[in-house]
């Protein structure tokens, strides 16, 4: 059986382009040398320390952060037809980016949602208790808005119903809104009502 060849290596002329490898003996250590270029910017002082102040001498309050005492409002333009399936559509995007179901209540001006209806038919004292329970997304009539407690996400359905209904619900579930409320709605209405464009 013949042996193969073994395969040439590749030669490497004296021309090619590369470092030279020089001894370690041979070379001698350099300085690196500064690179030109702009200066860092200099650093800002330190706040001075606060003096303490005299007893009776009154000390400047600072306003409290608009974002720790209201909750964001975010409106998602329906109409009255169409303002359940947005309600339905938020409270999904709200659990796939991972809220919890007890955070959100949902209310609704015109017909009752589906679930709701369903849950009433067992009477008032079982559903309540799902609600007291907080372990789901909870469905209410907005007329019961003073019934249903807080929650960090509210999720309010301009669905029909009367024009006053939606009026008077619509501020007391801002004030149930921990974190967040979301309308869905007509934008002139709902606009119209919180006194201001959201």
């Amino acid at each position: 059986m013949p042996l193969n060849p073994a395969p040439e290596e590749p030669q490497i002329h004296e021309s090619a382009q590369g470092p030279r490898v020089t001894p370690a003996a041979s070379r001698s250590a350099q300085t690196p040398r500064p690179v030109p270029g702009p200066r860092p910017a200099p650093r800002p002082a330190p706040p001075a320390p606060r003096k303490p102040q005299a007893a009776g001498v009154p000390v400047a309050a600072t306003a409290p952060s608009v974002s720790a005492s209201v909750p964001q409002v975010q409106l998602i333009p329906a109409s009255a037809e169409g303002a359940l399936d947005a309600a339905e559509e938020a409270v999904d995007l709200l659990l796939d980016t991972g809220r919890a179901p007890g955070d959100i209540l949902v209310l609704t001006t015109g017909d009752p949602h589906p679930w709701a209806a369903h849950e009433l038919s067992f009477g008032e004292a079982a559903y309540w208790a799902l609600h007291d329970a907080r372990d789901d997304v909870f469905y209410a009539d907005a007329a019961q808005v003073q019934r249903a407690a807080g929650r960090p996400v509210v999720v309010f359905a301009a669905n029909g119903g009367p024009a006053a209904a939606a009026a008077g619900a619509l501020p007391v579930a801002l004030a149930r809104a921990g974190a967040l409320l979301i309308v869905c709605g007509e934008p002139q209405q709902i606009n119209s009502v919180l006194g201001a464009g959201v």
